[in-house]
């Protein structure tokens, strides 16, 4: 007999259910949030598990890689869908029920599976998201300051990153006061450059060793760090049956609103990666603006620009480029500039 198995997860605890295919509880306990506990808690069954569900969090990625290593069938759920149906399965929302809910689920088939990524793709997400974090916390310190020291008269002016501290020092030369609270923020903001510039080296560096990072960048507009999110967020190409699913999938395709008599195309979806579709968004601006080097892709984003307007011909761009990097990746080819090239099957 088949049983199958739901698992809430939370920071100390992971509520276990089991059922069996008639839908009856077999089991429902508590134990530690470690791949261990759990593993032992269902093995000590003896039963034959057809599928385990989790739902995608913080710690689905740890348990689900554990757990796949013991060979048994764990499923991450999407969150969105996975809420949408316990808030219609029950009323009050205990551990215990929500587990209940999941193994239920499983039982009958109805969710909705996510990718789990690999552990090299998790290493790049993270050294992009850190490389992030201290560039947005640097730029708060500088701006921090420049709202500061205009309030008493004092203005940083344009000046560059190497330039920015001995010019603030320059201003409050005649303020003791100013100078001594300055100070610190100055330490702060230098350490935070030096490991910033770690961060970025540790960047290009893994972009340098990593083949299908170099062949995205061969398109114009990207660059080092939107290669990477590329390469990290999709993580495994194959993972896509058509191409042009990844423009869906980073929410660069509108939204469709349908009810009776009503039906409208809305803006972008915005689901999926945020990062992505913003290093995405970036890379189509800095291919139709700031580009002078011509290209298919950028002689139809120029046409979609004349006809919708630039803002629209931009995310169109951005949603192609999605497109296009992932039929490079996966023909292993460099993107073609010549206007012949947008025969590549999966592109149009």
């Amino acid at each position: 007999m088949a049983h199958f198995v739901g698992l809430d997860v939370s920071v100390k605890e992971t509520s276990v259910c089991v059922v069996d295919d008639a839908g009856k509880v077999i089991l429902e306990q508590k134990v530690l949030t470690e791949p261990d506990a759990i593993i032992a808690l269902l093995s000590s069954l003896g039963a034959t598990y057809r599928r385990i569900g989790i739902e995608a969090g913080p710690l689905s990625q740890w348990l689900v890689n554990a757990l796949t290593a013991a060979e048994l069938p764990v499923i991450c759920v999407e969150t969105r869908h996975m809420k949408a149906l316990l808030t219609a399965q029950q009323i009050n929302k205990t551990d215990r029920n929500d587990a209940r809910g999941i193994a239920q689920m499983m039982r009958v088939g109805l969710f909705k599976p996510v990718h789990v990524k690999t552990l090299v793709a998790q290493e790049q997400r993270m050294l992009l998201t850190s490389r992030k974090l201290l560039q947005r916390k640097l730029l708060d310190v500088e701006s921090d300051l420049r709202g500061t020291l205009r309030n008493f008269g004092l203005k940083v002016g344009v000046v560059g990153g190497s330039r920015y501290e001995a010019r603030v020092r320059e201003l409050v030369e005649g303020f003791p006061r100013l100078a001594a609270i300055v100070e610190p923020l100055l330490s702060v903001r230098r350490v935070m450059r030096q490991q910033f510039a770690v961060l970025h080296k540790m960047l290009l560096d893994t972009v340098r060793d990593d083949p299908v990072c170099r062949r995205l960048m061969t398109a114009p507009g990207v660059g080092a760090v939107v290669a990477l999110t590329y390469r990290a967020t999709v993580d495994q190409p194959q993972r896509f049956a058509h191409s042009r699913a990844v423009g869906a999938h980073v929410g660069l395709t509108p939204k469709r609103y349908q009810s009776g008599e009503i039906d409208y195309d809305g803006g972008v979806s915005k689901c999926g990666d945020a990062l992505l579709r913003t290093m995405l968004y970036e890379a189509a601006h800095s291919l139709l603006i700031q580009s002078r080097k011509w290209s298919w892709l950028k002689a139809w984003g120029v046409r979609v620009a004349q006809r919708r307007g630039m803002r629209r011909a931009i995310v169109a761009v951005a949603r192609r480029l999605a497109v296009v990097l992932h039929r490079m990746w996966v023909d292993g080819s460099e993107f073609r500039w010549s206007k012949d090239s947008t025969a590549v099957p999966g592109v149009a």
